[in-house]
């Protein structure tokens, strides 16, 4: 079976420097409501190198919330709490728009005790706190796994699991899931037990382009695009348009010599976003950067003048659902 290459590309600061933008219209509000901030291979990506990215790309953007990412872990005590250290970095991080919100990580495998896990995060995020990611993105095939994740096969359907995922509407948190398209079916079983619960998918579901599908695209994208209607179904279930820097989705513009321009961008993107809202909804929909793992494909600018190309001639009502009244309602960030 084949080896599984990195689910990330390789950021290149000079590469990327090479094709600079200016922001298509500057003063639409944006709330970016999917980044990490880490330190990886000795390379970190703290608030202060998000709030740099946001400048020099000149977009307004009012607001971001932090993913949880394995960052800053606690290292001693109850496993089950080692995600606090994590909770208090992303608190500490907030400065200007930057982590307004936070999307800590509990092991919901943690079944009734889940909630008293959740209450020490909430007071961990000083009023930050917003909702919970569980990645559940599997593939038996390694040359498929397109997530830096390693969760067990069948995790929305675990049965400890879900008494964990119950503890989550009353407190008023979310849920962020991740997984590949090949998974969808179980996120729509997950959301129909649990109506009174706000999820989110991130990475407009992860239609993968990688392994052995990347020979079979038109069958992938029916196949998403089937599973993708029929979660629409379900409105508790809302979506995050983003992510299309990640190696699976494989697009051609990526590792050339010049770095990708809006244009090109927004060509290879549209499908998935065209889609997602046709379906979905604006309201359901909102954009996100996913930085900086989309950094290792193109600039924060000129991702965010992707989208804002995209939605040329679409209504003034979608477009301020998508870069900003969505994120803000789904996480309650008052604005």
């Amino acid at each position: 079976m084949a080896q599984a290459p990195s689910p990330h590309l390789a950021i290149r600061p000079d590469w990327l420097a090479l094709r600079p933008e200016p922001a298509l219209e500057p003063a639409l509000p944006i709330i970016d409501p999917h980044h990490h901030l880490w330190e990886r291979d000795g390379k970190p990506y703290h608030a202060e190198h998000l709030l740099a990215d946001i400048t020099e790309s000149g977009h307004n953007v009012v607001g971001t919330v932090f993913i949880e990412c394995k960052a800053r872990y606690r290292t001693e005590g109850d496993p089950l709490e080692a995600p606090l250290g994590e909770t208090a970095f992303a608190a500490a991080s907030h400065s200007g728009p930057a982590a307004l919100g936070i999307v800590g990580h509990v092991d919901l495998r943690a079944g009734a005790r889940a909630a008293a896990l959740l209450e020490q995060h909430v007071a961990t995020g000083q009023g930050r706190f917003k909702g919970v990611r569980h990645s559940s993105a599997w593939h038996p095939d390694p040359a498929a796994k397109g997530s830096s994740t390693s969760p067990p096969p069948g995790l929305l359907l675990d049965a400890d699991f879900r008494a964990g995922f119950a503890c989550l509407a009353p407190l008023g948190l979310t849920f962020d899931a991740w997984m590949f398209h090949t998974q969808l079916a179980e996120l729509r079983d997950l959301a129909d037990a649990f109506p009174t619960t706000k999820i989110v998918l991130d990475h407009v579901g992860g239609p993968l382009n990688i392994g052995p599908y990347h020979s079979r695209q038109p069958h992938v994208m029916r196949e998403w695009r089937a599973s993708m209607q029929a979660l629409a179904a379900l409105p508790n279930v809302h979506i995050k348009l983003g992510g299309f820097g990640m190696r699976l989705f494989n697009c051609d513009c990526y590792g050339q010599e010049l770095p990708p321009s809006s244009e090109q961008l927004a060509d290879a993107w549209r499908p998935y976003i065209e889609w997602c809202v046709q379906v979905f909804g604006a309201g359901r929909c909102m954009f996100e950067s996913n930085f900086p793992v989309d950094k290792g494909a193109c600039s924060y600018g000129a991702l965010w003048n992707a989208y804002k190309r995209v939605t040329t001639g679409w209504s003034a009502d979608e477009r301020a659902a998508l870069f900003h009244g969505t994120a803000a309602r789904f996480y309650s960030l008052g604005g």
